[in-house]
């Protein structure tokens, strides 16, 4: 794995004193063995230092935790995901919704 990755990875992440984010220019790798890693994380706004023990597992992929069935998973598979577009109209429709389920679907297509 490589040291700028995981300098990324911490990065991402916001301080557990001040919840600013770390900065990579503050974050040393002490080293690894296997897949744990000890880093040195550097707070420059609120002067706060630890240490940061990881454990990062390479080339396998995460187990999927789902309620959806076999077919339900094949008939999703290969759906185009929602453009942003129409994650904002979506938004803009929840935003002014009331929840009364009835009257929307019982609306007539114009």
């Amino acid at each position: 794995m490589d040291k700028s990755l995981i300098k990324r990875l911490i990065a991402s992440i916001k301080c557990g004193a001040c919840g600013q984010r770390y900065e990579v220019d503050n974050i040393d790798v002490l080293g690894h063995e296997e897949d744990l890693w000890f880093l040195e994380v550097f707070c420059p706004t609120c002067r706060t230092q630890c240490l940061v023990v990881m454990v990062i597992k390479e080339g396998r992929a995460p187990r999927v935790i789902t309620d959806l069935t076999e077919a339900e998973l094949d008939k999703f598979r290969n759906v185009s995901m929602a453009s942003a577009d129409e994650v904002l109209d979506m938004h803009n429709f929840l935003k002014n919704f009331d929840g009364d389920f009835s009257r929307l679907f019982s609306q007539k297509k114009a």
